[in-house]
């Protein structure tokens, strides 16, 4: 199977060594970040650093003046962590030691944008603002990150991109200094947190005949056993059907804007898949998706083993169908049951393999990482 891997531009940018390493790892391709969310990393092999502080959510390369003049709405540059065109320096010295560049572009997840624009963001039920996600229901959102989708994704030296929430973002996300695990949230808990109330979401409920009023008010009972202690959340009634009803058709046009504005934008032959659940309902990173949709518009996705099937029953000759494979050690990966991961991916349908992450992994993770690629016959000394 084609391996990729997750980079940031910092691991390589000013890193001469960087490139060929991961070429000799048995990589194929690299996903490589254009517009990323704020966040903390370890660089461990850098000659000029170690950790890397993202202060806010931006893009990785100079964003063009004229598609964002006079707009409130704009993509924010990177600082120190990533000057000039990083991505551009980055993709360039990649593609050198012939590896396959995609762009990796992160989308309704934005916490400077709720906190300078705070209608952009999603409120729950409750009426607490989520500034770490942004509403894809609020035309000014949508513009903004189908316009960014279309500018990050294409990059020049790129071949392809792989979109990261793009679609529903809501109450599971790793805030700083997060402390919301107190009580433990299942599936269905964290969906009724993250139900939008902004008013083109409470418009749009009462477009499918819910009143807003009584949804929100029906989800703060559904919600009340599990703050009590008492049990899980329970229904919404008559409400259910039309709310999830607004939520998957604002998901499907999103997500057929931004496909389509990126394949506009992009030569022939560029591939564009999305992170996704096949849960249409889902919220998060992997964005919900109905699987026979996303895969009409996208050219496959990117997903966690235990999901994959979901998407396989829908794939034609040719479907992408990438199993995301933690290989950081430190954060959870195994690295060392890389070979039997992939095995295992493969069984549920994949038909490639995404590695989290080049950059973040410690050597013995990356020589693990080596080792199995050449027993799946994707290291030098395989086909």
């Amino acid at each position: 199977m084609r391996a990729g891997a997750f980079l940031y531009p910092w691991d390589v940018d000013g890193d001469p060594a960087a490139p060929g390493l991961l070429a000799e790892l048995g990589l194929a391709q690299v996903t490589l970040a254009a517009a990323y969310h704020s966040t903390r990393a370890l660089s461990p092999r850098h000659p000029a650093h170690r950790i890397v502080t993202a202060g806010h959510a931006a893009v990785l390369y100079p964003p063009d003046p004229g598609r964002w003049a006079g707009r409130a709405l704009r993509p924010y540059a990177a600082g120190e962590w990533a000057p000039g065109d990083a991505y551009g320096r980055a993709a360039e010295a990649l593609a050198a030691s012939g590896l396959d560049v995609h762009s990796w572009v992160v989308l309704a997840h934005n916490s400077r944008l709720g906190a300078e624009h705070p209608g952009t963001s999603v409120v729950n039920a409750h009426g607490d603002r989520y500034p770490w996600a942004p509403c894809i229901a609020r035309p000014e959102v949508r513009a903004l990150l189908v316009d960014l989708a279309a500018e990050a994704a294409v990059r020049p030296g790129t071949t392809g991109t792989e979109l990261e929430s793009c679609g529903w973002y809501g109450l599971a996300h790793l805030h700083a200094h997060d402390k919301t695990a107190g009580i433990a949230l299942g599936e269905r808990e964290q969906l009724l947190m993250s139900l939008c109330f902004c008013p083109s979401c409470r418009e749009g409920y009462g477009g499918e005949g819910a009143d807003p009023d009584e949804l929100a008010a029906a989800v703060r009972a559904a919600l009340e056993p599990v703050w009590a202690g008492a049990g899980p959340a329970g229904g919404l009634g008559d409400l259910e059907a039309p709310a999830l009803s607004w939520r998957a058709r604002t998901a499907r046009a999103f997500q057929e804007a931004v496909v389509a504005a990126v394949r506009a934008a992009a030569p022939p032959g560029f591939r564009v898949l999305l992170h996704a659940d096949p849960d249409p309902y889902r919220c998060g990173a992997d964005a919900g998706t109905d699987p026979a949709h996303v895969l009409g518009l996208a050219d496959g996705v990117v997903a966690r083993p235990p999901k994959l099937a979901g998407f396989a029953e829908h794939a034609s000759p040719g479907t992408v169908l990438a199993a995301n494979l933690s290989v950081v050690g430190g954060m959870g990966g195994a690295p060392g049951h890389l070979a039997r991961d992939a095995g295992h991916a493969r069984e549920a349908g994949a038909t490639e393999l995404r590695l989290y992450h080049a950059g973040l992994a410690s050597d013995e993770d990356l020589t693990a990482v080596r080792a199995a690629l050449r027993k799946l016959g994707q290291g030098p000394s395989g086909p």
